[in-house]
């Protein structure tokens, strides 16, 4: 029950309140109908920066709950660009923007919390003072059948491609 209302309100939040508006056939406040789960890893990481600090290597490994209103709940676990374990939970939406046959492109955009980034690289990610911080993360992305890959973008610091399996 607690989840079910953490989930409620972090969707009202990421929506902006914005309630039937943000769709047609959107019921708000989004169901909490499980439609499918995604279970995902990073491919391939780059970051758009030279710094000598940085990894490639994030070993991602991600969950997300989809209800059929094209909402999710997800988190993730990985080494964040310094090598330290790091997680992000979320809320967000998915949107289709074209199909044929059993491919579908979209976008889908995450607001979330993030932790991990500590000691002197606690200051690399904005608002961080605490250790947690916000984040926004857009992706666009591709399904066929059952397999899901996307491109995520995290802000001015690099980009990750990552894969996964519908449940």
């Amino acid at each position: 029950m607690l989840l079910h209302r953490w989930l409620s309100a972090a969707m009202l939040l990421l929506s902006g309140g914005a309630g039937p508006a943000i769709a047609e056939h959107a019921t708000w406040p989004p169901t909490m109908e499980l439609d499918h789960v995604l279970v995902q890893a990073g491919l391939y990481t780059t970051h758009f920066s030279d710094d000598p600090d940085h990894t490639n290597d994030q070993h991602l490994i991600g969950v997300e709950l989809h209800n059929p209103d094209r909402w999710f709940a997800g988190g993730a676990r990985f080494r964040n660009s310094f090598s330290q374990d790091s997680h992000y939970l979320y809320v967000g939406r998915e949107f289709p923007f074209w199909q044929a046959g059993d491919v579908t492109l979209r976008a889908k955009l995450s607001g979330g919390l993030l932790h991990g980034y500590r000691g002197e690289y606690r200051d690399k990610i904005p608002f961080n003072r605490y250790g947690v911080a916000p984040a926004l993360l857009p992706t666009v992305g591709a399904r066929w059948k059952r397999a899901e890959a996307d491109l995520i973008v995290f802000g001015t610091a690099g980009m990750m491609v990552t894969a996964g399996w519908r449940f």
